[in-house]
């Protein structure tokens, strides 16, 4: 986990307790909660005051308390592409997240289960990659989203497809071999046919992981 780098952050959440102890916990380890809020119409305007380095918002809010954090952080995306927002929810919220997700190219964004909040180097270390420009996806939304579809890849092996779902879940290269026992030029060619079958375009190979990624949710 890095602790070399502090955010400036809004902070989105009804729960005042919950709220509270996030506001704690980001400033136990340097970072500035600007504003710290009940509702998606006051996150929009903190964001809009403070201008922050990353913002974290639940996902149901009022007055609805269904998805109004969640359609705030996608308003926000197309308003500042290159912000960078971590979605919490304490259920998977389907919902928008592919709007989420798309925004900005799919970089600097995540979706996390409030679970992983008490993994507390899990929860900084996202914060971090989200803010580095890295897209994070609770492991457990990419298994409750795949439960729901079909075949999502047709064009994929079955191999291709365990390689493609260790992706979505922000695993490395290296990570993903130790996990499935092979070598790491193993995993990089699976990759590149993974890249190749979904037909993406010619880019940065960062980029073209996140638009895999987004595939594999979408599909």
């Amino acid at each position: 986990m890095r602790s070399d780098r502090t955010f400036r952050v809004v902070l989105a959440e009804d729960s005042v307790l919950l709220r509270e102890g996030l506001v704690g916990l980001l400033a136990r380890f340097g970072h500035e909660v600007v504003a710290a809020v009940g509702d998606a119409d006051a996150l929009l305007a903190a964001v809009a005051e403070h201008r922050p380095d990353l913002v974290v918002t639940d996902v149901r809010m009022p007055p609805g308390l269904t998805d109004e954090g969640l359609r705030a952080a996608v308003t926000l995306r197309k308003q500042r592409p290159d912000l960078p927002v971590l979605v919490l929810s304490q259920y998977v919220q389907r919902a928008y997240v592919t709007d989420l997700l798309d925004s900005g190219d799919g970089t600097g964004v995540g979706y996390l289960l409030k679970d992983r909040v008490g993994h507390i180097e899990q929860f900084l270390a996202a914060l971090h990659e989200i803010a580095d420009g890295g897209t994070v996806v609770d492991p457990e939304v990419v298994r409750q989203m795949l439960r729901r579809r079909r075949d999502p890849l047709e064009r994929l092996t079955p191999r291709e497809r365990e390689v493609l779902a260790l992706v979505a879940e922000g695993k490395s290269n290296g990570a993903i071999a130790r996990e499935l026992v092979v070598s790491e030029a193993a995993v990089g060619k699976h990759i590149g046919n993974i890249l190749t079958k979904l037909d993406l375009p010619p880019a940065d190979e960062t980029h073209r992981r996140v638009l895999a990624v987004l595939a594999f949710l979408r599909a």
